[in-house]
């Protein structure tokens, strides 16, 4: 059990960042399945909700700064708040780059990942919801490590099958970067359980 000072504005703001993360997951994982028009389509729903995402971090970031009394350290709110935000920005520009280097067919690695990014999304906001019940986070913090191990393994086997492969230099280019965005996604998203697992441990 971790035992917080009763404030809820933080964790209301945190739960309101990862719904907003989850949408965009949810939005990407959908519309690459279904091609690169039907993502095109998508693209400027993803930029939107980055947009609101960044609105909650700046909010976050002013209630900070007009509170004495943290429900947990400010260094640590502060450090959750960039590391959603950052999971949210890299998600946004593997959408962006999709579209842009106007990848068609996308390949069936791009999905699988995706689909790991909206399953890290799910456990995002399970782990936080732990957090503002006051509840241990841990589980849902090793579930998105997995996931991002996951990741990691399946984007090692596109890029070698992309290199063995593929002949066409400039799309190689455009694929590795997009694999590139998209691995960084579910790494920061660890690092957001590298964060939570650092408040756990304080407040335990």
């Amino acid at each position: 059990m971790i035992f917080l000072p009763r404030e809820e504005k933080f964790f209301n703001l945190f739960l309101q960042q990862t719904e907003i993360i989850l949408e965009a997951a949810t939005l990407l994982h959908s519309k690459v399945q279904c091609g690169n028009s039907a993502l095109a389509e998508a693209v400027e729903a993803i930029h939107a909700l980055e947009a609101k995402g960044d609105e909650v971090i700046h909010e976050i970031y002013n209630k900070l700064n007009q509170t004495f009394i943290t429900p947990i350290d400010p260094e640590d709110i502060h450090l959750l708040a960039s590391s959603l935000d950052d999971v949210l920005d890299a998600l946004e520009e593997a959408a962006h780059r999709i579209v842009a280097y106007r990848v068609d067919p996308i390949p069936p690695g791009v999905v699988e990942i995706t689909g790991l990014i909206e399953g890290c999304a799910i456990t995002l906001e399970k782990a936080f919801k732990a957090l503002a019940e006051k509840k241990n986070p841990m589980e849902h913090c090793i579930e998105i490590n997995r996931l991002e191990g996951v990741a990691d393994r399946v984007v090692r086997k596109a890029m070698a099958d992309l290199l063995n492969e593929e002949t066409d230099a400039i799309k190689i280019i455009k694929l590795k970067e997009i694999y590139e965005y998209l691995e960084l996604t579910t790494d920061n998203a660890e690092n957001v359980t590298d964060a939570l697992q650092s408040v756990a441990v304080k407040n335990s």
